[in-house]
C-alpha cells in the first residue's frame, strides 16, 4: 500500500508522496504517474509530487506530468508542498528552500497560509526557453497558425519549462481543446510547450487560460501564470505586479526589476488515502 495525499492550488490538483515519511515507493514512478492521475480509474490529478531530501537544499520536489513524462517544476505544486512538509513536521519554519529541476526555489509561508514563491529568474533566450533557430527574444512572434482566420503571434518564456503566451481579446471564445494541442506540440519548440491565452482586464489585472503539456486544459498553472506577467510586461499590456485570474482562482505575480518573479497564492490539503501495490 502506497499512502498519498491529494492537494489543490487554486483549482490545479496533485497526488503527492512523501518519500521522506514512507521511503519504499513505486518501481516504475512513469506508470504509476498514469495510473494514479487518472481520472476515472485512478485518483485523479493534474500531477504526480514527490516529497524528498534534497542535496543542495534540505528538500526536493520531483513532478510527473499525467502521461507519465517528469517535468522540471509546478508553480501550484511548490506551494502545496510547502503546505505538505509543515502538516508532515518536516520543518516549522516559515521559509523553506526546495531543489527542482529549474533549481533551488525559496518559499515564504505566510500567516494567512498563502504561499510566496521565489520563482527565480524568468528566462527568455532561445536555448533556456528550447526553441530551435536563432533569436535573442522571442516576443509577440508569429507562430505560423490560424484561429478563426487570424494569425497567432506568441511570446515565449521559460520558468524552469516553456510556456507560450498567446494575447486575446475573447479569451471565453477560444477553442482550448482545439488550439492547444497543436501549438502544445508546435514544431519549433523541441520539448513541446505549455500554451496560456490571456485577456487583459486592466494594466494591474490578467485572465488566462491553460492548455498544460502533457496533462490538457487545467484550472490553473502557476509557472504558467508567472509567464503571463512577465509577457503581459514585455509586450506593454500589464505592471510589474499583476493580479491574474485563472479558472481556479487567482494568484499575485511581481515580475521585478533584475527579472525575478515572484508568485503569491494559496494551497490546500483535499485528502489522504493508500493506493492498493
Amino acid at each position: 500500500m502506497t499512502p498519498f495525499v491529494k492537494m489543490q492550488g487554486i483549482g490545479n490538483d496533485f497526488v503527492f508522496l512523501d518519500v521522506i515519511q514512507n521511503p519504499k515507493m513505486p518501481a516504475d514512478l512513469a506508470e504509476f504517474a498514469r495510473h494514479i492521475c487518472d481520472r476515472r480509474f485512478g485518483v485523479g490529478s493534474d500531477g504526480l509530487i514527490l516529497l524528498e531530501n534534497g542535496d543542495a537544499a534540505p528538500f526536493r520536489m520531483r513532478m510527473f506530468n499525467p502521461d507519465g513524462r517528469e517535468s522540471e517544476m509546478c508553480g501550484n505544486g511548490i506551494r502545496c508542498f510547502a503546505k505538505l512538509v509543515r502538516d508532515h513536521g518536516h520543518s516549522m519554519e516559515n521559509q523553506i528552500s526546495v531543489e527542482t529541476g529549474a533549481g533551488i526555489l525559496h518559499l515564504q509561508i505566510a500567516e494567512n497560509g498563502d504561499v510566496e514563491v521565489n520563482m527565480g529568474q524568468a528566462k527568455l533566450s532561445f536555448a533556456a526557453i528550447g526553441i530551435s533557430g536563432t533569436g535573442k527574444r522571442f516576443v509577440d512572434e508569429p507562430l505560423g497558425v490560424e484561429l478563426n482566420g487570424t494569425d497567432l503571434f506568441g511570446t515565449a518564456i521559460s520558468m524552469g519549462n516553456p510556456h507560450l503566451v498567446i494575447f486575446t481579446d475573447d479569451l471565453a471564445a477560444v477553442p482550448l481543446a482545439e488550439i492547444g494541442p497543436i501549438l502544445e506540440h508546435h514544431p519549433q519548440f523541441v520539448n513541446r510547450t505549455n500554451v496560456h491565452f490571456v485577456e487583459v482586464v486592466d494594466r494591474g489585472h490578467l485572465k488566462m487560460r491553460t492548455w498544460e503539456r502533457g496533462a490538457g486544459a487545467t484550472l490553473a498553472c502557476g509557472t504558467g501564470a508567472c509567464s503571463v506577467g512577465v509577457a503581459g510586461f514585455l509586450n506593454g499590456h500589464s505592471d510589474r505586479l499583476t493580479q491574474i485570474d485563472l479558472p481556479g482562482g487567482r494568484l499575485q505575480i511581481d515580475y521585478r526589476e533584475d527579472e525575478t518573479v515572484f508568485m503569491t497564492g494559496p494551497a490546500v490539503t483535499v485528502f489522504r488515502g493508500v493506493w492498493p501495490d
